[in-house]
Order: structure tokens, then sequence, then C-alpha cells
């Protein structure tokens, strides 16, 4: 829970800054100067574990896969946010659960018992209550933030397997490396000089990308993805007081009703089963 609620507020903050950034670069320049800077930010964490030597790993090949994916799932969230609002970007985003459990039971053996199930279930209709799509459909923002959860879910399965054998900080290591290589050559080709006050906002998208990642990959050694997973529906309605706070969008009745189904859904994912 501790981990989970560092990775919470630094993925709120980094909805903001993102946002603020966006404003002057392109999402690709954003994503490599978050890479570069966050290989900065985490080198004393890297220096305590031991060194690029202890960052060694036998699993380069399925490091490189899931960064592969998350990639195009963080490229797909960034586009989102300039395209509609924090909540709904994050509230879409919440259709991943119910993929990365369904993952998790198939891939590794991981068991969904009732309480989870249920929890799971609120959760996501909490969501529904929250984006209430029209009757034309999800509009080209919405469709981009559900592929992107789709992407994540990807990622979260493949983050926990990897937390099998390797160290968190490992794990934040190449993520880093593999998308900074990744993004280099797009970033250059859309290349545009930060301002002063944008640089301070790509730095904070660097810092809370990186450590928030950390964070959860840490919470991924200490419990299941079917525990961890929703516990991260509280980022829908700390992502709707944010963007009520900071750019006036509108919480109203139904954004409070579902925030209650999420709470509702943290609870029952939070009761521990008889014997345990």
């Amino acid at each position: 829970m501790a981990w989970m609620a560092g990775w919470l507020t630094l993925m709120v903050v980094i909805a903001v800054a993102g946002r603020q950034a966006m404003r002057e670069l392109s999402v690709f320049q954003l994503m490599e100067m978050r890479a570069l800077i966050g290989m900065l930010l985490l080198w004393p964490l890297i220096h305590a574990a031991g060194g690029p030597r202890a960052m060694r790993t036998k699993r380069l090949k399925l490091h490189v896969a899931r960064n592969l994916v998350h990639y195009a799932a963080q490229y797909g969230w960034f586009a989102a946010l300039l395209l509609i609002p924090l909540a709904q970007v994050v509230a879409i985003e919440f259709t991943m659960p119910i993929w990365a459990a369904m993952l998790a039971v198939a891939l590794l053996g991981e068991r969904v018992d009732r309480f989870k199930s249920l929890a799971i279930v609120l959760g996501l209709a909490g969501v529904a209550v929250i984006v209430r799509p029209n009757a034309s459909g999800l509009n080209a923002g919405q469709l981009i933030a559900l592929a992107a959860a789709v992407g994540f879910a990807v990622s979260v399965v493949l983050v926990k397997s990897l937390t099998r054998t390797d160290a968190a900080i490992a794990v934040s290591f190449w993520m880093l490396v593999v998308q900074c290589v990744v993004g280099l050559v797009p970033a250059l080709l859309t290349w545009h000089w930060p301002s002063a006050a944008t640089w301070g906002w790509v730095v904070l998208v660097a810092f809370c990308g990186t450590y928030s990642h950390y964070c959860f990959a840490r919470a991924m050694e200490h419990a299941e993805a079917t525990v961890v997973v929703p516990m991260d529906f509280l980022r829908v309605p700390l992502s709707a007081a944010a963007g009520w706070a900071v750019y006036d969008e509108r919480v109203d009745q139904w954004t409070v009703l579902g925030v209650v189904m999420i709470l509702a859904a943290n609870l029952l994912n939070l009761r521990r089963a008889p014997g345990r």
C-alpha cells in the first residue's frame, strides 16, 4: 500500500506536468527527455544497488518487449491528455485491470477469488459511470486512451513476471535504456528547444515518471498483480480533483458516484481471505 501511494501521487502530478510541457513540445520529445533526465535521477539508486553491473539481466528480450509495448501505450496516454479531460484519460485507462487480471491468471498462474473479481467489476462500473460514452460512441481521444490501456495491461503483467527474477531498480533501469533508444530518432525529428518554464515541467515529468515506475515495481514485489492493479483505481478520483483544481474541469454528480464505487471496490479488494 505504501509503494502504491507513491505511485498514485506521482502519476497524478505527471498528468498535469505532461499536459503543460506539451504546450510547447511534441509527445516524442517529451518522452525522450523524460527518459534521459530520468536516467540521471535514477543514478543514486543504481549506484546504491551496485552500479551498472548490478543491472545485468538474463531476461533482456523480455525487458525489450515490455518496454516497446509500454512506450507505445505511454505515447497514446500523453496524446490523449491533449484531447480529453484528465479524469476521462485516467478513467478509460482503467479498462486495463480487466485485461491485466485475465493475463495474470493465464500467464502467471495467479488466482482471482470472488472478492477480487467483484472489486474489479465494481471498479470498472464506477469508471463507466464517470465516462458515460454518448450515442455516437467514443471520440478519438477516448479511443486512443483505450488502446493505451490495453498496452499498459500487457506491460503490467510483464513487470510482474520480471520482478520474480530482477530487482525493481533493474526493471526501471531497462525501461529508461530501451525507451531512450527507441525514441531518439522521432524526438530529434520533432525537436523544439523548450523555454525555461517548460524545462521545469519536463524535469517534473522525468522525476515522476522515473520514480513512479520504481514504486510500482516495488509494489509488485510485495503483492500479486490482481491486488496491486485494482488499488490503482484511486487515481481516477485523484485525477478528477486535479483537473478541477488546475484546469477547472467539471466534476459532476456522476463523477462523484463513480468515485464512491471505485473507493468501495478498493476497500473490497483489501479484504483478506480467511486464513491469510
